[in-house]
């Protein structure tokens, strides 16, 4: 691969993928982020071929969808957003998991007002992923799109197909259900 390819930003590399049409300008951008999308995808999944399979499955769509990319995220926040959306999707399919229905059934005292102000960067880290493992999916890619991607809410509500007052709502229980199961499983905070 010609080096120069490799120092252009993503933008530059989108730009002249779209007049080239050069694969090697696409495998810049695979390198690039194929590791973090595996990541992501296995830790929704909790499958590592499964994740193999939908991080390809996922750079397929982005090279298929490359002109619907706009300059209002980044590349790297819509790259993380497709990966979510194909992994929540499938779990939705495979499981039949509807969280409506799953959090009508999910025990969660009024703590919500409570964890919007809580700091959590004061929790132990494998402590807390040990707990994202107890959420539902929803919940878990939810939470990490905001704090983890950093993905501005109308990208996070797009992505999950509900209102951006859902998915505010949504982020408040997530959160409200984290520092729950937290704080019953580690009473030493």
């Amino acid at each position: 691969m010609e080096a120069g390819k490799r120092h252009l930003s993503d933008e530059e590399v989108i730009s002249k993928l779209r007049r080239e049409h050069d694969p090697e300008l696409f495998s810049v951008l695979y390198k690039r982020y194929s590791s973090r999308i595996f990541e992501k995808c296995n830790h929704l999944l909790k499958d590592r071929q499964l994740a193999r399979e939908f991080t390809q499955e996922v750079f397929t769509k982005v090279y298929e969808n490359l002109d619907k990319h706009r300059d209002t995220a980044s590349f790297a926040s819509w790259l993380a957003a497709i990966a979510y959306n194909h992994c929540i999707e499938y779990l939705r399919s495979k499981r039949r998991m509807h969280y409506p229905e799953w959090n009508s059934r999910q025990e969660l005292p009024e703590t919500v007002a409570e964890a919007e102000d809580f700091d959590f960067s004061e929790l132990k880290y494998e402590r807390l992923m040990g707990i994202m493992d107890l959420i539902h999916p929803e919940e878990k890619a939810l939470l990490l799109m905001k704090y983890q991607d950093n993905l501005p809410l109308r990208l996070i509500h797009s992505t999950l197909k509900i209102s951006e007052s859902a998915a505010k709502m949504r982020l408040k229980r997530a959160r409200a259900r984290v520092l729950y199961l937290y704080r019953h499983m580690y009473p030493d905070i």
